[in-house]
């Protein structure tokens, strides 16, 4: 080191700062060492403190290195005036970096014991991010004694710690032994619900809810999820699922549950504006606390340019095997494109979701009364059995950029069972997300309809298809793909229809799409001639709501079309 000699009086002066070392650690260095802080922040400095800062960052260079697994390193620092300013010059040779020698992985607590949990301790031990042979850092070794302790807080032993860890250094040998010692405490198993905050809904919602029972082991992603089931169930706005890891408690650890509830009655209003059924006025009403059981009562009216539906439905809370169940009722009138219905409906469903899986049960009665122009005024009825099955793997992203949504359908009628003809009908409709760059994705849709029967007649159009709009096929009139007669376009008995789209987001709330959409609907298989539509598009996160518009040309009608949508609620 080159040492300094100034007068007591001496003036300050600006710094600057070299440093020669590997590629690898310059920019380490450069971050850290107090020199070259004070150089960046133009600091003056007179002849003392330049002597501390050299110093201070000697041994800063040492300990820096240190942390990255040289421990024998040569530093070497030089002062020197530069005209009226400071210039240190380091000379960095880290030696040879220090590799790990031997790993001791010490298990203590029920982990030791137990015979169940040897497949646990061989995982944790293959699973060591730190290997014989790889070089030792610092934040490597910190790292890997966070990581061990995941599996075990995650499933059976939220009691784990870390209770003694040791990174013994052989210079010499440029070697580094390693010794963790973890105690698992007791395996947890589930005792007794503590419900707290539940005061205007049933307790009984909440124990339905959850998906452990006493005596299953502990595992951290049966808490999330009952959290999430709790969010999600309609009745509470927070909750917070829980299970103190106090080792006394092991054998039946109480499962703490807080709740903060939801208003009992809500009244909503919405509206909204697209290409597809026009302007859109919409208002519900729902109260959740029906004869003080939970059941749930919904009223909803929804007012279109070319639609209009009165609803009501009445749910009863999940029950501990997992169904929800409901009693519903509509009223709706359309006129799309020429046809004309007017329809009533009773449902009465069973929906049950698992994990990705959400599968519906349904037995549903509709009458209608249909007409298009003078060709057609009919009147049609049918009591149909109806089963959905719907994956879902974009979790609740609201720009899913990865994973899938998958709806399988099929349902039937009887002519013998309130129903004017037999018929079945199957469909299928599937959407997949890829990632496209950083700010992109590609949009993948494709979508199947068939109604198996010896004619449309009959069938009320609610089961039968049309394409064409916003979702289906850009560039034609919503629903204006199907049998054209005089009066209009009636439903039919096939549809296909195909998308691909890609998105690109300039910044977080704006972004563009491209796409080609393809499709038809027809009254038989043969009858399919998918027409094609593509264009351009602009995407708005907004924060009411995504706002689409696209501008699409149609191939068949020569046409562009533009294809809105915006909707907000209150």
């Amino acid at each position: 080191m080159l040492l300094l000699a100034a007068l007591c009086a001496t003036p300050a002066h600006a710094l600057t700062v070299e440093v020669d070392a590997p590629d690898a650690l310059k920019a380490l260095l450069m971050q850290h060492l107090e020199t070259a802080r004070a150089a960046r922040s133009g600091e003056k400095l007179d002849a003392d403190e330049m002597a501390r800062l050299q110093r201070q960052s000697d041994q800063t260079a040492r300990d820096l290195l240190a942390t990255e697994g040289y421990f024998s390193p040569q530093v070497e620092s030089a002062v020197e005036r530069v005209g009226d300013d400071w210039r240190v010059d380091y000379r960095i040779d880290p030696g040879t970096r220090t590799t790990v020698r031997n790993v001791a992985l010490v298990f203590d607590g029920a982990l030791n014991t137990r015979a169940d949990a040897a497949g646990l301790r061989g995982r944790i031990e293959r699973s060591f991010s730190l290997k014989q042979g790889m070089p030792f850092r610092q934040a490597d070794w910190d790292a890997a004694k966070l990581a061990v302790l995941r599996p075990l807080l995650a499933s059976r032993y939220p009691a784990a710690q870390l209770v003694a860890s040791e990174a013994r250094i052989d210079p010499a040998a440029q070697a580094a032994d390693l010794t963790l010692t973890i105690d698992s405490g007791p395996a947890f198993f589930y005792g007794e619900p503590v419900i707290s905050g539940a005061r205007r809904y049933p307790e009984s919602i909440i124990r339905n809810l959850s998906p452990v029972k006493p005596g299953k082991p502990f595992r951290q992603q049966d808490l999330l999820d009952y959290q999430m089931a709790l969010e999600t169930s309609g009745y509470y706005t927070h909750a917070t699922v829980r299970v103190e890891p106090d080792p006394a408690l092991a054998a039946a650890a109480p499962i703490r549950i807080e709740v903060v509830e939801r208003p009992e009655k809500r009244f909503s209003v919405g509206v909204g504006v697209s290409t597809d059924t026009g302007a859109r006025v919409q208002m519900g009403w729902l109260a959740r606390d029906i004869a003080d059981r939970g059941l749930r009562l919904k009223l909803d009216a929804r007012i279109e340019t070319t639609q209009q539906s009165g609803a009501a439905e009445l749910a009863w809370p999940r029950t501990s095997a997992g169904y929800e169940n409901s009693l519903g009722t509509q009223i709706k009138h359309e006129d799309i494109k020429g046809q004309k219905t007017r329809s009533v409906l009773a449902v009465a469903k069973r929906s049950r979701t698992r994990g990705q899986i959400e599968t519906t049960v349904s037995l549903q009665y509709q009458t209608e009364q249909q007409s298009i122009g003078d060709v057609v005024n009919e009147r049609n009825q049918a009591l149909t059995a109806n089963y959905a099955w719907t994956q879902r793997t974009v979790g609740r992203a609201f720009y899913p950029r990865r994973g899938h949504v998958l709806t399988l359908q099929g349902g039937g009628a009887a002519a013998a069972l309130l129903s004017d003809t037999n018929f079945i009908r199957l469909y299928g409709r599937h959407t997949q997300y890829f990632p496209a760059g950083a700010n992109g994705r590609l949009v993948l849709r494709g979508e199947l309809g068939s109604v198996l029967a010896d004619t449309r007649d009959g069938i009320p159009t609610d089961f039968l298809f049309r394409a064409g709009g916003d979702n289906s096929v850009r560039g034609y009139a919503y629903q204006s793909l199907g049998r054209t007669l005089a009066g209009g376009v009636a439903s039919v008995r096939y549809l296909a229809t195909g998308s691909v789209e890609y998105n690109y987001f300039f910044n977080r709330d704006w972004g563009m799409a491209l796409f080609v959409d393809a499709g038809d609907a027809a009254d038989t298989p043969r009858q399919l001639s998918p027409v094609f539509g593509y264009g351009v598009g602009a995407r708005y996160r907004s924060p009411v709501g995504p706002v689409n518009l696209d501008l699409a040309y149609g191939e068949a009608t020569r046409q562009f079309r533009l294809h809105f949508s915006l909707g907000v609620s209150f």
